[in-house]
């Protein structure tokens, strides 16, 4: 396997000096609302349990574990996918290897549907196996499921076709189409014996706290400085292995994720860099210095969202009621967070008063836990 497809978005190690980024793209659907005190590296932000009856016979004992023996808690054990040896060696099995080719190398078997210069394993690290990376096989059993980003009932297809559009910068593959049938063969595959409907231990991103100083782009920029830029350059624009092609890849810029991806949102960023950065120094980072970079990076220039509508604060408005830089300041960014911490509070609080009232559960059924893109 071809090991520079394997690094992710996010390969941070010990790097060289970071420029600014020239900010030459379509500036009138620049999205970044700029202000005195915006993106500059060098000013900081400042700113149910039934009663038995007891005529229920005890229930059997359950086995305990050795002396010396770890206690496992249940649903914390990680799901471990089926070996890439067990592939069957048969027209399933073809599909399934061409799933994965088109993932490991998106941009020279999915060509026709990339506008930028992405794989799928920039984000899903170790061919869409590794937790807490946006792994393929809790994924694929929680679809058909609703999301609010698009306000219907999606399908493992449909989410796929989001990944093009929005990650890859692209365009949607048909349904019937030969690279999207090896896609949902792949994540299939991948999900071999693994639960339908469950949020599984690993699935999507980590949280990562509300960090104790709000991000910062200075100290984000240092952060780049030091763990980033050797891998994905001083301008945040990928590096070449020396066959020519991307080993590390791009931040942000005309050849990174569009402003409709999930990992444009300063949060999400932080928990995918958090959890599975600096590459081969995985989560060495403080929260503070996830939040910090993840802000940096996308304080920066991208492609602009596919789903523009009329101006920017329209489309900010209608789309972007997240933590993100979409025609946003920092300080308006904090808002958003504060926002974002008030909604979480007040489910959490209804969850408990229903369980409390014994009232009927708020549902989760049916709707996507996915955090990713």
């Amino acid at each position: 396997m071809n090991t520079t497809l394997y690094y992710s978005l996010f390969a941070l190690t010990a790097g060289a000096p970071v420029d600014g980024y020239a900010r030459s793209m379509v500036p009138e659907t620049q999205p970044i609302q700029r202000t005195a005190n915006a993106f500059s590296t060098t000013r900081d932000l400042a700113e149910v349990t039934p009663t038995a009856r007891a005529s229920t016979p005890p229930a059997a004992a359950s086995p305990q574990p050795a002396a010396g023996e770890p206690v496992k808690k249940a649903g914390t054990e990680k799901f471990k996918p089926p070996s890439e040896s067990d592939i069957p060696d048969n027209e399933f099995g073809e599909s399934v290897r061409l799933g994965k080719q088109i993932f490991e190398n998106t941009q020279q078997y999915a060509a026709r549907y990339v506008g930028n210069k992405l794989n799928c394993v920039n984000c899903h690290l170790d061919n869409g196996r590794r937790a807490n990376s946006a792994p393929l096989w809790a994924a694929y059993g929680v679809y058909p499921a609703y999301r609010k980003k698009t306000g219907q009932i999606d399908t493992i297809q449909s989410r796929l076709q989001g990944c093009f559009l929005y990650s890859m910068n692209g365009t949607a593959p048909e349904w019937n189409s030969k690279e999207m049938v090896a896609l949902v063969t792949y994540h299939y595959w991948m999900a071999k014996n693994a639960p339908t409907g469950v949020k599984m231990p690993g699935q999507g991103f980590v949280k990562v706290a509300k960090p104790a100083l709000p991000p910062d782009l200075k100290r984000g920029g240092e952060v780049f400085k030091n763990n980033c830029a050797i891998c994905h350059g001083a301008d945040g624009g990928g590096t070449k292995g020396a066959d020519g092609k991307i080993a590390f890849p791009p931040l942000w810029g005309k050849d990174s994720f569009n402003w409709g991806a999930g990992m444009h949102k300063v949060d999400t960023a932080a928990g995918f860099i958090k959890e599975n950065m600096p590459y081969g120094r995985f989560g060495t980072l403080s929260d503070q210095e996830a939040w910090d970079v993840a802000l940096f990076m996308n304080s920066h220039e991208r492609p602009k969202d596919p789903r523009y509508e009329k101006s920017l604060e329209h489309t900010r408005d209608k789309f972007h009621d997240e933590v993100c830089l979409y025609h946003r300041s920092p300080a308006d960014m904090l808002v958003q967070i504060e926002k974002q911490e008030k909604s979480e509070a007040a489910a959490k609080a209804k969850s408990a008063s229903g369980k409390e009232s014994k009232a009927r559960p708020i549902p989760t059924e049916g709707l996507s836990p996915a955090t990713a893109h």
